[in-house]
């Protein structure tokens, strides 16, 4: 092998370590959610935007605060149809370029994950 064959393998072998920390290393921060008052106290709401993966992946939120989650679907992915909180026992239906709602209220501690109804696009809601 001669220098250039070892440049071309470094420079693979750097963009092989790059793609792999940028997926699966890279700390993306949790999005807080806002909260707005109404009749019924103090409201948590959140919006995801759902287009080959949710935005933001990861809410904070308060724990024993209603929550809202808008969930706005810019696509028509067969896969981003459904969102799935396995631990509160919610399957929505995710209309295309539409945003929907879900309310609900965490009153336990810890990080839940919500899935598309395939279980490929994922998501986590930290509550605190």
């Amino acid at each position: 092998m001669n220098g250039t064959d070892w440049l071309v393998l470094a420079g693979g072998a750097a963009a092989i370590a790059w793609v792999n920390w940028y997926f699966f290393v890279a700390g993306r921060h949790p999005a807080a959610a806002a909260t707005a008052s109404s009749n019924a106290g103090q409201v948590q709401e959140v919006t995801i935007a759902v287009r080959g993966g949710y935005s933001p992946a990861a809410v904070r939120v308060r724990r024993g605060a209603p929550l809202r989650l808008h969930f706005d679907r810019q696509e028509t992915s067969g896969c981003s149809e459904e969102v799935v909180l396995p631990a509160f026992g919610i399957r929505k239906f995710l209309p295309a370029h539409q945003t929907t709602t879900i309310e609900l209220r965490p009153d336990t501690s810890g990080s839940f994950e919500f899935t598309c109804g395939m279980g490929m696009l994922r998501g986590r809601l930290i509550v605190e």
